[in-house]
This record gives C-alpha cells, structure tokens and sequence, in this order.
C-alpha cells in the first residue's frame, strides 16, 4: 500500500533518493527536502512501516562525541523502487510545481 503523496511525502522521497543506497540521518534529509524535522519524521515512520526504509541508531557515546545519537535512514532494496513508482504516479508531480518552490530551484 503506497501512502498519501503529499507534497511534503514527495519531496522527502526525492531526498532519498538522490542517493539511494546511502545512509541519511534525520537533518540531512530536511535540509535536502526543505522541510522541518518535525515534519520529516512521521513520514520517515510510515516509510518505514511500510518496508520503504530500513534505519539504525548510531553507535557513540554522547558525552564523548558533545552530541545526541543520529538515527540514519536507508532505502530499502524493494523501497527505492516503490519510491520513484510512487513518485512517478503522484498526483501532483514535483514537475509542475512553480520554481523555487522545491529546495535547489528557483528562476533561470
């Protein structure tokens, strides 16, 4: 079952997979969506659920490193492909949205 495509949905997919066998922690993933980690994180989750995203804790002692942990995420093996089917029958493409509007787009 394929979820809700929203814009926000959409532009989170098109952050992963802009390397799609890498592993993304939370904030690089907003920052290539544009978008607010509150807002990335429940569609990071239904991913997720739905076997799109794998994803693991980082292994570090806080204290040491001055930081929290980062929780990285990956597509799936299955999920990249289920990634650009969804992106690909979205209604409302990424394409036809006005520029600037996407991160990294604006007016030539």
């Amino acid at each position: 079952m394929a979820p809700r495509m929203t814009l926000q949905t959409q532009l989170v997919l098109r952050a992963l997979l802009e390397h799609p066998t890498r592993e993304l922690y939370g904030l690089q993933i907003s920052h290539s969506a544009g978008l607010a980690t509150g807002t990335i994180h429940p569609i990071l989750a239904r991913f997720e659920g739905l076997g799109w995203l794998e994803s693991r804790w980082e292994e570090i002692d806080p204290a040491s490193e001055g930081r929290p942990r980062r929780r990285y995420y990956r597509l799936s093996p299955d999920g990249a492909e289920h990634a650009r089917e969804a992106l690909a029958t979205a209604r409302t493409p990424l394409s036809v949205l006005r520029p600037g509007l996407i991160p990294g787009t604006g007016p030539a």
